[in-house]
């Protein structure tokens, strides 16, 4: 997809080409088509079924700038987040058939923490994890430190990004900190953490490498 195409454009296409119909489906968040035209696509063998993963990364990476230049709001980022999730287990299955490999950048296992039942910045990053292709392992909210220590096991992630959207939750971060360097995990991994309470500061003091306030 070329730099010059915007939201607009793709909103205002016909969608009568299935990979247009793809990205419409995405901005203007329409499940049906979107399914259709992947199932189009596939059918008719248009192009190679990793391209499509390709579209529909370039999509949302629009949809994500978009957001980020407040061009967008949070229910718009959620909803192409979800036109992306309803048709990603037709594209696995079809990649599988063909005995492809999708390119991954890296493995993340992600995770509200321990007390914390909030769930939405979290499925914002790993949608935008995923479309920038990584492999996103999603423990889901109220995530224990066992849990994450036993997904890093079993996963041997790169990456390790928690969310917590309360100050009292916040300190669940430090628990999975500790117990990480206990477990003799610590040096082999990244530590994302993020939400309104955490400040660089926070992150700094737990031995974070990186936040993200934004991200709740």
């Amino acid at each position: 997809m070329q730099n010059e195409i915007t939201l607009d454009d793709i909103r205002e296409s016909s969608g009568k080409n299935s990979t247009d119909g793809l990205r419409k489906a995405i901005v203007t968040y329409n499940k049906n088509l979107a399914e259709n035209s992947v199932k189009k696509i596939i059918a008719d063998k248009q192009i190679d079924t990793l391209k499509v993963l390709k579209v529909i990364t370039e999509t949302l990476r629009l949809v994500g700038n978009a957001f980020g230049r407040d061009e967008l709001f949070l229910p718009d980022l959620l909803s192409a987040a979800d036109i992306m999730q309803s048709v990603m287990p037709i594209l696995e299955e079809e990649i599988k058939k063909s005995g492809k490999e999708r390119d991954v950048l890296g493995k993340v296992v992600l995770g509200t923490v321990k007390g914390d039942i909030h769930s939405i910045g979290k499925t914002m990053v790993g949608t935008l994890l995923i479309a920038s292709g990584f492999k996103v392992y999603d423990l889901g909210i109220d995530v224990s430190s066992d849990k994450f220590i036993d997904a890093i096991k079993k996963y041997n992630p790169d990456m390790l990004a928690m969310s917590a959207l309360l100050t009292t939750t916040a300190y669940e971060q430090k628990n999975v900190m500790d117990a990480l360097q206990k477990e003799g995990l610590r040096k082999n991994i990244k530590v994302m953490v993020g939400g309104a309470p955490i400040t660089q500061e926070f992150a700094d003091n737990i031995g974070a490498d990186g936040y993200d306030p934004t991200a709740p």
